[in-house]
């Protein structure tokens, strides 16, 4: 199984996001070629700040191996990581991280800055980034249009 393989089930859990009213980000953990956790955004419905699509992977993931750690594991995720994701990520002890879209006003993985690279952090990274990333940024893209066509309609 291959990275587009995986990034396009993390763009399958993006579009439920995107069904909910949420930003259409989805995030997903390998282990040995195997899904081992799943998440989308739900921060508007969750009424949580924290509940991004990595987050809720990560969460995932744990709880189905039993461990906080998540060595050997790899987060596909449909937007470049921000800082808490990018946090959480070094903190489970991630082997590899592959996203689609860079995000120009949060991403972290030389977008705005890049935290994967601190040489002084404890844990590193592989990162890969631009796995299907027209893909994903149309997504974002076109949800973003059709909210602000909406606001306008409205108002």
């Amino acid at each position: 199984m291959d990275d587009e393989f995986f990034m396009r089930e993390a763009l399958s859990l993006a579009r439920a996001a995107e069904c909910l009213g949420e930003v259409p980000v989805g995030a997903l953990v390998v282990r040995d070629g195997q899904i081992v956790g799943r998440g989308f955004n739900s921060p508007i419905g969750e009424s949580d700040p924290t509940a991004h699509a990595e987050i809720a992977a990560l969460r995932d993931a744990a709880r189905n191996l039993g461990n906080y750690r998540l060595p050997g594991c790899q987060l596909y995720v449909t937007l470049e990581p921000c800082a808490m994701c990018a946090g959480a990520i070094l903190h489970a002890r991630i082997a590899r991280v592959v996203y689609g879209a860079r995000d120009a006003k949060t991403g972290v993985h030389g977008s705005v800055v890049d935290l994967f690279a601190v040489e002084r952090l404890n844990h590193h990274t592989e990162i890969v980034g631009g796995v299907l990333a027209e893909e994903c940024g149309s997504l974002l893209s076109s949800f973003f249009a059709a909210r602000r066509a909406q606001r306008a309609a409205a108002g």
